[in-house]
């Protein structure tokens, strides 16, 4: 089997080292090549070929390596690449932004295509810019133009299959929810002080609803650490200082660093107004630490609260009660630190991800 993955719109190799997410992105498809497996990237970095062909041994990179713009090259990502996509079976999409793209592919070259989708883009959208501004009536389009021609469909959720079959009853059929994944060998519990009292690990936007955990922090004496960088860096800064909050702030972190910080932390916690299937929270869930989420889209749908993890409005005092009671039983965090180690292996392993998602390929490739 040659499974070809295109990139999210404008998304590289490189931006995910800078962001720190390389190793988490790529280790699917390192253990789909143990299984014998071709596998090929479709990115729009103008290096990646060059920077990331040792580390990515027996992975065909298919980049902008021209250097053409952006617009240019997405329009001629078909031809410039068609040998390798003429000889690919099936064609995956990373996120639905560049899907039509591979869309178009799939069809010049009769391939059947896998929209893969960890988050709906079109409502992300609208939140971000209104549900009648012409972003969400775009992205609204783009994504029911490919949820209808792709031949199978998968999702980090239920909710989200649920959302793409009340708008397209016909795709119900070819819809599969396949969750994300976390290597719960390296994302796991070891015998580490814990420095930190608080750990938040996310962008810096508006969506992770930072500006209420700062106020929820106003006047408690924690340790707090926020990893992560956006264009809300310097006024949460100025912020903080304002409130007087003790905050040690981390610019992006390689994923592989990750379970030091979770493992020093006796908190995660993940305040967002909505998400996809957020991997941080499985990740710091696999390392056995407590967590607290916001009950948004995509968090309610992981957390069971008071079992696996303790749920919480978006509003600062609420997001203040949830991180006191937890701050003050032992007990209580020993619970859900054993609670979500095993709902993360039990439901979000890599191992039984592969597995899901390899029967998945392998059914395509038997219907095509």
């Amino acid at each position: 089997m040659h499974l070809t993955l295109f990139f999210t719109y404008k998304a590289s190799l490189e931006r995910w080292q800078n962001v720190g997410m390389f190793e988490r992105e790529v280790a699917l498809y390192k253990n789909y090549q143990a299984k014998g497996i071709d596998v090929s990237f479709v990115t729009y970095g103008k290096n990646d070929h060059l920077l990331f062909k040792d580390r990515l041994p027996g992975i065909d990179i298919l980049c902008n390596e021209k250097r053409l713009s952006t617009k240019l090259y997405t329009t001629l990502i078909p031809l410039l690449h068609a040998r390798k996509l003429r000889d690919t079976d099936i064609i995956k999409t990373n996120q639905t932004p560049g899907g039509l793209v591979a869309l178009r592919a799939a069809s010049l070259f009769k391939k059947p295509l896998l929209a893969r989708s960890g988050y709906m883009h079109s409502e992300f959208t609208a939140n971000r810019y209104g549900k009648n501004s012409k972003e969400a009536v775009k992205a609204l389009d783009e994504e029911t133009r490919l949820y209808t021609l792709a031949s199978r469909i998968e999702v980090t959720t239920p909710t989200m299959r649920q959302s793409i079959v009340s708008r397209l009853p016909d795709a119900e059929h070819k819809t599969t929810v396949i969750p994300n994944y976390v290597d719960t060998k390296i994302f796991s519990p070891r015998k580490t002080p814990c420095d930190i009292d608080l750990l938040f690990i996310g962008r810096l936007i508006l969506q992770k609803n930072i500006f209420a955990l700062l106020e929820a922090l106003e006047g408690l004496d924690l340790r707090t650490v926020i990893i992560g960088s956006g264009p809300l860096e310097q006024k949460l800064k100025v912020k903080a200082n304002d409130l007087g909050i003790d905050v040690t702030w981390k610019n992006n972190v390689p994923n592989h660093d990750l379970p030091d910080y979770l493992n020093r932390s006796k908190i995660f916690i993940l305040p967002s107004l909505y998400e996809g299937h957020p991997k941080t929270l499985i990740e710091a869930m696999a390392c056995g630490v407590p967590v607290i989420g916001a009950d948004s889209p995509g968090i309610r749908e992981i957390i069971r609260d008071g079992e696996t993890g303790c749920l919480c409005s978006t509003e600062s005092e609420s997001i203040r009660n949830t991180i006191k009671k937890l701050i003050a039983s032992e007990a209580i965090r020993n619970t859900l630190s054993r609670n979500s180690r095993k709902f993360a292996i039990t439901n979000y392993s890599i191992e039984r991800i592969i597995e899901r998602e390899h029967q998945l390929l392998e059914d395509m490739l038997s219907w095509h």
